[in-house]
């Protein structure tokens, strides 16, 4: 290939480029006034100021489970999903006046949860009524769907944690949350 016609190529290229670019680039354009500015809930989440996030109203806890050394898990919410399935969010807290380690016992003890690091894999639903027992749900690499990393928890400090599992029956109402290490906890489902 001849070089002389590789160059022009590539001039062509960066001038296309930056015509694009000066096109693309209206931020000295205002917003119109007749039409709202977007905004998305993550551009929201990010101007709150740290005073706003302190001041904001705690979630409520719909059960709590109390496990070793002052660890607890506050539930906030146990809500089915379109896609049929059930997700569990809440708080892991530390109530101790020291860091913990947590214990992998959470994690459960199958093969492939384990390979994926500590995490709330071991937890599980019981439906008393319809004598099931519903396990965290896992991807197709073996990772279980919930909170995974979970390794020191300073004294004081909590952690936003998420489990998902497959959906009772739509007449289930009630559940039994277990997870290793913690007393059981009752769960109304919504």
């Amino acid at each position: 290939m001849n070089i002389r016609y590789a160059r022009r190529g590539l001039t062509s290229f960066a001038v296309a480029s930056l015509a694009l670019l000066a096109v693309g680039c209206g931020a000295d354009e205002k917003p119109n006034a007749d039409k709202p500015a977007a905004t998305t809930a993550s551009s929201q989440k990010t101007q709150t100021s740290p005073e706003q996030q302190d001041t904001k109203k705690p979630a409520e806890v719909v059960a709590l489970a109390k496990g070793q050394k002052g660890l607890e898990l506050a539930i906030n919410s146990a809500g089915r999903d379109s896609g049929g399935f059930l997700t569990v969010k809440g708080q892991l807290k530390n109530t101790s006046d020291s860091s913990l380690a947590l214990p992998s016992q959470m994690r459960g003890d199958e093969t492939e949860v384990v390979e994926h690091g500590n995490s709330l894999g071991g937890a599980t639903l019981v439906d008393p009524v319809g004598k099931k027992r519903y396990y965290v749900l896992r991807d197709t690499d073996g990772r279980p769907l919930t909170t995974i990393g979970l390794d020191i928890l300073p004294a004081g400090k909590a952690v936003d944690v998420f489990m998902q599992f497959p959906a009772p029956p739509a007449n289930t109402t009630e559940v039994s949350f277990q997870l290793p290490t913690f007393e059981p906890a009752t769960l109304k489902l919504s």
